[in-house]
């Protein structure tokens, strides 16, 4: 009986503490200011209309020669990769000896409506890359592309064959484009008029955007929040929801020529895959691709699928090749504590040969 009396103490003693630390977190999470994010030490090196280019400095005595470029997709902030102390791809590649700089992205002004694939692939990416060359002193650069920034570099890595791309990363990166799943119905051409939307609003709103993301998962946001509630005592679990919650409501606006050409010429039409895409008189052909690349994929990723990633190992014309299959989500494959265990190490290995 004195043992039962001592178990139903520690139950309850438990339960109150718990219910105490739920309400502390409850009332910081509704009315705290918003959680610090991108906290890794770095210096802005360029910035011009939409573009940023951070400059992430040393955490380790020696430094690889080969400096890495993250390229972020265009609707997100690049804080994903660095969200927080200990769940930061950024920082983890610092401390690994990776000279590294990341490609982020702020929200198009009006006069910007007509960027397009060209100006994203030819322009912005080319200038990222001069200045890493210029600050750094090498001629080599390897590429880490995140979803639409993984598209971005790979036809930027097709329409620069010479060079200097060395290696190439693609995380959670649609190439066929017709396996994108429920993101090919709710825009089926029959009912979505992207002409009529991009020549009527010029800025794609980032509401638009993020509506577009949820209706793939409806109920997630909800799921979400039951989670959250559920785990609301424990400190840990809440900043990192926060972070990741923030990071989702700070979802940008597209520029409307990017979005309809993107429509068009990608989702529809398919031509990416096919290798009929030509961007600004190039030829964004995949089998142009030669240098080394490396190819994540996620087993539930609802975003990026892996029927319209797998593509990319077939289409390329490396030797140098390897597609990594893991368990997890579009954002959980970079980011949280599993990305630390499954992905970080193994993108550390890959490159670390490749970057000297």
């Amino acid at each position: 009986m004195a043992e039962y009396d001592a178990s139903l103490a520690a139950q309850v003693n438990r339960l109150v503490e718990r219910t105490i630390a739920r309400s502390v977190n409850g009332l910081e999470y509704i009315r705290g200011p918003a959680i610090p994010v991108g906290l890794t030490p770095k210096d802005v090196v360029l910035e011009r209309g939409t573009l940023r280019l951070y400059h992430y400095r040393p955490q380790s005595d020696e430094v690889y020669r080969v400096p890495l470029l993250l390229v972020m997709a265009t609707t997100n902030k690049a804080y994903i990769f660095d969200i927080a102390p200990g769940q930061s791809l950024v920082e983890y590649l610092c401390r690994r000896g990776f000279d590294v700089f990341v490609l982020d992205w702020e929200a198009p002004r009006p006069h910007e409506r007509n960027l397009d694939l060209g100006d994203y692939t030819q322009d912005f990416i080319p200038s990222c890359i001069r200045t890493i060359s210029r600050i750094t002193g090498e001629p080599d650069v390897s590429i880490v592309g995140y979803c639409m920034g993984g598209v971005l570099s790979c036809i930027y890595a097709a329409t620069h064959p010479n060079g200097p791309l060395k290696n190439l990363v693609c995380l959670t990166t649609p190439i066929d484009w017709h396996e994108m799943g429920l993101v090919r119905t709710w825009q089926d051409p029959r009912y979505y008029d992207v002409d009529r939307l991009v020549d009527t609003l010029g800025i794609i709103p980032a509401d638009f955007v993020m509506q577009s993301f949820e209706m793939q998962r409806p109920a997630q946001r909800t799921a979400s929040q039951i989670r959250l509630w559920e785990q609301m005592w424990n400190e840990d679990f809440v900043k990192s929801a926060r972070a990741f919650e923030r990071w989702g409501n700070e979802t940008l606006p597209l520029a409307g020529e990017y979005a309809r050409q993107t429509t068009k010429e990608l989702l529809w039409e398919n031509k990416l895959v096919n290798g009929t895409l030509v961007v600004d008189g190039k030829s964004a052909d995949l089998a142009n691709i030669t240098v080394p690349v490396l190819s994540f994929c996620a087993e539930h990723d609802h975003l990026a699928p892996y029927p319209s990633v797998r593509p990319l190992m077939e289409k390329i014309s490396s030797t140098d090749k390897k597609e990594i299959k893991l368990k997890g989500g579009h954002v959980s494959l970079i980011a949280g504590p599993n990305a630390v265990r499954r992905m970080w190490p193994q993108l550390d290995a890959w490159l670390a040969e490749r970057s000297v």
